[in-house]
């Protein structure tokens, strides 16, 4: 059986930086079994099989898979799919479309930007508002499994706590930059320390405002060490949690709210997520998602 297949890196528009995700165009008729070994030898943070849509009208189904296991919903995945789909049925050329994918989540609505001789863009709607999970939380534990102090754990009025838009993550706000680099994680004392989440160890999310690119308003990196991850470059589904705890905390006014997120850096793949946000009622009315991506690799796998 040969199954062709792209790598994209998402969420950049430069190659060999941002999130590398491996697209399977041949997805129909692999067991869950298969799809999980693929995944495991990929060994990237998700890998994606497109499967036949269930319903006619959509684009595709994914499903998406991390080394450990299969995702609900997830942000690259969902950005470098759409891109490697619109690219793979229009070569070249400029053209905007709009497609729905089937995520086990639910529809996902996509908007593919197609530019001759640019990173094509692809934005996508939340299919779940960002919701927090009230659990209790110990802030010493987290900042022992994070090597940093008590005290740099937070800023201003945000504090840990779980938010999940599909997949549940623990938000840790800490206090700068500076304090993002000398980080540590230990995969064993988060896991004494921090609450599992419908069954699956909640995955850390750090976040401080700012950024090494000063355009950006927060910069992140994301451990889950529960999905076999031990860091992802850019994580789409945790910016779309972050969208909850950042209206709920900073208290955002009516009217439209964009936010770029820069993640990876300490990796030496910087990514970059652009996240909007419609307040109404102070609530989030909708949010979205997006990012470029680029073509790394094409191939086959013989199995």
């Amino acid at each position: 059986m040969a199954l062709s297949y792209s790598v994209y890196d998402v969420f950049t528009d430069t190659k060999l930086a941002g999130n590398p995700l491996a697209v399977i165009f041949d997805g129909e008729g692999l067991s869950d079994d298969a799809m999980q070994a693929i995944a495991r030898e990929t060994n990237l943070s998700e890998t994606v099989f497109v499967q036949p849509a269930d319903n006619p009208a959509y684009t595709a189904r994914l499903r998406i898979f991390t080394p450990g296991r299969e995702l609900p919903f997830a942000g690259h995945p969902t950005v470098g799919t759409a891109i490697a789909l619109a690219e793979k049925a229009h070569a070249a050329g400029t053209l905007d479309l709009v497609s729905v994918l089937e995520e086990n989540v639910g529809p996902v609505r996509c908007a593919v930007r197609l530019r001759e001789g640019e990173a094509s863009f692809a934005e996508f709607d939340l299919p779940r508002k960002s919701q927090q999970i009230q659990l209790s939380l110990d802030k010493a534990g987290i900042a022992d499994a994070l090597s940093l102090k008590a005290t740099e754990i937070g800023f201003e009025n945000h504090v840990p706590s779980i938010w999940s838009a599909g997949v549940p993550f623990l938000l840790v706000p800490i206090h700068d930059v500076g304090a993002a680099k000398r980080m540590e994680f230990d995969p064993q004392l988060w896991e004494k320390t921090v609450p599992f989440v419908d069954g699956a160890l909640a995955s850390a999310y750090v976040y401080c405002r700012g950024g090494v690119n000063h355009v950006a308003k927060f910069h992140a990196r994301m451990f889950a060490s529960g999905m076999g991850i031990s860091e992802d470059p850019a994580t789409g589904s945790a910016a779309a949690a972050l969208s909850g705890a950042i209206n709920h905390f900073d208290r955002l006014t009516d009217g439209h709210h964009p936010v770029l997120i820069e993640q990876g850096v300490e990796m030496g793949r910087p990514s970059f997520i652009h996240l909007h946000m419609d307040i109404e009622g102070g609530a989030i009315s909708n949010a979205r998602i997006g990012g470029q991506a680029v073509r790394i690799a094409t191939g086959t796998l013989d199995l």
